[in-house]
């Protein structure tokens, strides 16, 4: 074997272990049983994902432009271009834009939304992407359950079928999901407001204790009745609302509100991208490392 071939052995040699190093680093984006729930930053808008101990992906909501396709690359091993399960809570443009070019960049495996009526480009053409992709498509309906290993994510809004249903006030068509991983719970509520908050109540169906909560409607006045606040009995809420937003949010109401009943407040226009990190060791919160 001559020196030029040994020297190209070694040069390729080199690059499989850099390669081999990379792939470990990015596999180990937390403890293998860990979940990981990423609050993101994307300015006056929600935007979610949950990595499962198992690696399956979710996402929830996509914000109110193309700020999430850069904070998935963060978050995810650059191998990985698959979204399990995608879930729109509701079809207004500060929870859907970002979602149209997830669609685009990931293989996303299915999706689940409210089905109600909503007119406006944005989310035609989401819904014509799926269509065009053959995507599996469910309307959210409560007591639906999805498994994830040993996550499971439940549906507890809406309680009916909204299925290509106009709608008055479409917060109060938002998707709510319970995610439970062993004894811990979060709840999501994407804009659900006060009636919402009471028909869940009045159903009386769920348990609906959880020790994280992402409350509703940007922390607006109009969401988040100390009645639901208590029945939830949070230890941490995570508020996402856009720096110095035009709406006020959160509204010092529920901020106060929160306070009162003892609730650790985290807010991605003051503290950025949240990570809560949940494992049998207990509940942990912090900003994510970016890759």
């Amino acid at each position: 074997m001559n020196y030029s071939m040994k020297k190209l052995i070694k040069i390729l040699s080199g690059l499989l272990v850099v390669l081999l190093l990379l792939f470990y680093l990015a596999h180990q984006s937390g403890t293998a049983a860990d979940l990981s729930v990423y609050f993101f930053d994307v300015g006056q808008g929600d935007a979610i994902l949950i990595r499962t101990p198992s690696h399956q992906n979710i996402v929830i909501d996509g914000g109110p432009d193309n700020s999430l396709i850069t904070k998935l690359g963060q978050a995810l091993p650059f191998y990985d271009r698959q979204i399990d399960l995608m879930i729109l809570t509701h079809p207004h443009d500060d929870h859907l834009i970002g979602l149209v070019e997830v669609l685009n960049r990931y293989q996303v495996r299915q999706v689940l939304y409210s089905g109600v009526l909503h007119n406006t480009d944005a989310y035609l053409e989401w819904l014509k992407i799926i269509q065009e992709e053959r995507i599996p498509l469910k309307v959210a309906l409560a007591g639906q359950s999805y498994f994830f290993g040993q996550v499971e994510l439940k549906v507890l809004f809406p309680l009916t079928d909204l299925s290509n249903t106009a709608v008055e006030n479409i917060n109060n068509s938002s998707v709510v999901v319970q995610v439970i991983y062993g004894s811990v719970a979060a709840i999501l509520v994407g804009d659900l407001e006060i009636a919402g908050e009471e028909e869940l109540l009045q159903s009386g169906i769920f348990n609906l204790q959880a020790q994280i909560l992402k409350v509703g409607h940007h922390g607006s006045n109009t969401a988040s009745s100390e009645n639901f606040l208590r029945q939830i009995s949070p230890q941490y809420a995570i508020i996402q609302a856009g720096q110095d937003n035009k709406f006020g949010h959160p509204a010092l109401r529920t901020l106060f509100k929160l306070n009162r009943i003892g609730v650790k407040v985290y807010r991605t226009d003051l503290d950025g991208d949240v990570l809560v990190l949940i494992s049998d060791r207990g509940i942990f919160i912090k900003r994510p490392t970016v890759r």
